[in-house]
C-alpha cells in the first residue's frame, strides 16, 4: 500500500525562481518594504509560465506586454506608498471560461470565441485590487469535465508526472499554481472543477458558497457553477477570495445579503473541533491508496484532540442521476448557442452528454430542481451539526492523460469518480481542498473540508489549522 513521502522529494517547484515560490502574502510584504519589485516578480512569473507551457501545456496564451505594463504601474504605486489594493502587483491567471476585457475567451473550443468588451465581475474585482494578469489558463471545452484536454489546446499535463492528468476543468490553473507560474489563479467549479485539480496537483482550491463571488454571464450549467481561488497556501486563498467577494448587479442569481469576511477568521485549535467524516461517495468507489491516506489524516486529527463522527449523505435515491439531469441539460443548452457548422468539431464526449440533455423534458428538469432543493436542505441540516465535515478530495488518484475515466475501471463518465465533488455543488456549500500528503509514487492526495453555506471563513480557517498541523 502506498505510503507518504517527504513533500520536498519531488516538488514541481524545485527548479523555480525563488520569487516564483513566494505566496501573495509574502510578495505584498516585500513590496511594502521595497525589498522586491512588481516588475521583477511579474517578469519571473512570465518566464516561469513559458517554461510551464512548454512542459505541461497549461496556458491558452501568456500576456507578456500587458502584464509588464501593469507591473510598471504597480511599482510606481508602491514607491508612492499608494497601492491600489491588497493584491497590487501579484501575478494572477484567469481560466479560459471567464471574460477578461480586451481579450477573446475561447472556452477551450474551436468554435468562435467571445470578444470581451468588459471584465467578468470576478476579474473586475481582482483588477480593482491590483492583481496583474499574466495569462489565460486551459480548460476542457466549455468546462464540461473534470479533466483538462480540449480540441483547442490539446492535453494539459500534471507536473508531478506528465503522463497523468492534472484533473479539471481548472487544470491549467492548477498546473500554473503548482509550478509557480503566478501566485493567484481563478478557477471555476461546476462539479469539482476547482477541487479535483487541486487534489491532483497538490495545491489549495476553494469552491465558495454559491454567489459569494459574482458571475456574469450566467453559466449555461446553471446554479451548480461556482467561481473561486486556486493557490499554493490557504492564506492566499483567503486573500484572493476576499478580493473577489462582492455585489455585482449583473449577477441576478447573487444573494443580495452581505457575506462575512473570510480573511479575518483565525485558525482554530484542533482540540475539541467537532468534525463529520464522510468517507463513501454515492457510488462507493474509493481507491485504496486514497482511503488509506484519508485514514492517516483522521488518525492525526484524532490524536490532536478533534472529535470525529461518521456521517452519511442525506437520502437521495439517485444522486448521480440527479446531477446528470442538471449537467447534461446544461451541456445541451451550451451547445445550442453554437453555430451548426461548429458542432462537428466539438469534443465527442460533450456532444454525447448534450444529446442526452436534449432528451430531458421541462417537467423532468423541474422535478429535478425540487429533488435538489430537498437534498440541499437536508445537506444544510447535516452540516449544521459540525464545525466542518471532512472527506477525501477525490476518490481516485491522477490517471493516464487522454482518458475520461481511469483505464480499466469500467466507468463511463467522469462524474462516476467525482462522487466527493458534485454533491457539494448541488448543495451550493463551501468546500476547500488542501494537500494531505504525497504518496510513494510521487502523486499528491487531497483532503476536502466542507462547511455550511456562508461559512467560507470557517472552512478556510479549519483548512489552515489542518495544513499547519
Amino acid at each position: 500500500m502506498s505510503q507518504p513521502v517527504d513533500p520536498q522529494a519531488r516538488d514541481p517547484l524545485a527548479d523555480a525562481d525563488d520569487l516564483c515560490r513566494l505566496p501573495a502574502t509574502a510578495l505584498i510584504q516585500l513590496y511594502a518594504k521595497g525589498e522586491a519589485s512588481p516588475v521583477e516578480v511579474i517578469h519571473a512569473a512570465l518566464v516561469r509560465a513559458e517554461v510551464v507551457q512548454r512542459k505541461f501545456n497549461a496556458f491558452v496564451r501568456i500576456e507578456h506586454e500587458p502584464a509588464i505594463a501593469a507591473a510598471a504601474l504597480s511599482e510606481q504605486r508602491w514607491r508612492a506608498g499608494k497601492p491600489l489594493g491588497p493584491l497590487d502587483g501579484v501575478p494572477t491567471t484567469i481560466k479560459d471560461i471567464v471574460w477578461v476585457e480586451g481579450g477573446v475567451t475561447r472556452y477551450g473550443s474551436r468554435a468562435p470565441g467571445t470578444d470581451c468588451v468588459e471584465d467578468a465581475p470576478s476579474v473586475a474585482l481582482l483588477r480593482a485590487a491590483g492583481a496583474v494578469f499574466i495569462g489565460i489558463t486551459t480548460t476542457p471545452e466549455f468546462g464540461w469535465k473534470a479533466l483538462t484536454d480540449s480540441p483547442l489546446t490539446g492535453i494539459t499535463r500534471n507536473p508531478w508526472n506528465a503522463d497523468v492528468t492534472p484533473g479539471g476543468s481548472s487544470g491549467g490553473a492548477a498546473v500554473a499554481a503548482a509550478t509557480g507560474a503566478g501566485a493567484l489563479h481563478l478557477g471555476t467549479d461546476g462539479g469539482g472543477s476547482i477541487r479535483v485539480p487541486a487534489a491532483f496537483t497538490g495545491i489549495v482550491g476553494h469552491k465558495p458558497t454559491f454567489s459569494r463571488v459574482p458571475a456574469y454571464p450566467a453559466s449555461a450549467f446553471g446554479t451548480v457553477a461556482h467561481i473561486g481561488p486556486m493557490t499554493r497556501t490557504v492564506a492566499d486563498a483567503q486573500l484572493m477570495l476576499q478580493a473577489m467577494s462582492g455585489r455585482d448587479l449583473r449577477d441576478w442569481y447573487q444573494n443580495p445579503l452581505a457575506f462575512a469576511a473570510v480573511d479575518t477568521v483565525p485558525p482554530p485549535h484542533l482540540k475539541g473541533l467537532r468534525l463529520g467524516v464522510w468517507n463513501r461517495p454515492p457510488d462507493g468507489l474509493v481507491d485504496p491508496a486514497v482511503a488509506a491516506a484519508f485514514a492517516r489524516v483522521l488518525a492525526g486529527l484524532e490524536q490532536a484532540g478533534a472529535l470525529l463522527e461518521p456521517v452519511v449523505l442525506p437520502p437521495e435515491e439517485d444522486l448521480l442521476g440527479l446531477f446528470h439531469l442538471h449537467w447534461f441539460s446544461g451541456a445541451a443548452a451550451r451547445l445550442a448557442m453554437l453555430p451548426p457548422e461548429a458542432l462537428a468539431e466539438v469534443d465527442p464526449g460533450l456532444r454525447e452528454i448534450a444529446a442526452e440533455g436534449n432528451t430531458i423534458s421541462a417537467v423532468s428538469l423541474i422535478r429535478a430542481q425540487n429533488r435538489r432543493a430537498a437534498f440541499g436542505a437536508a445537506f444544510d441540516r447535516l452540516l449544521a451539526g459540525y464545525d466542518a465535515t471532512l472527506s477525501p478530495a477525490c476518490a481516485v488518484l491522477p490517471f493516464a492523460v487522454g482518458n475520461e475515466v481511469p483505464p480499466g475501471s469500467g466507468l463511463k463518465r467522469w462524474t462516476e469518480w467525482a462522487g466527493f465533488s458534485y454533491p457539494v455543488n448541488l448543495a451550493q456549500a463551501p468546500a476547500a481542498v488542501i494537500r494531505s500528503e504525497i504518496l510513494a509514487e510521487g502523486l499528491p492526495v487531497g483532503l476536502q473540508i466542507i462547511g455550511p453555506r456562508g461559512e467560507d471563513g470557517r472552512v478556510l480557517a479549519i483548512a489552515a489549522a489542518i495544513q499547519a498541523a
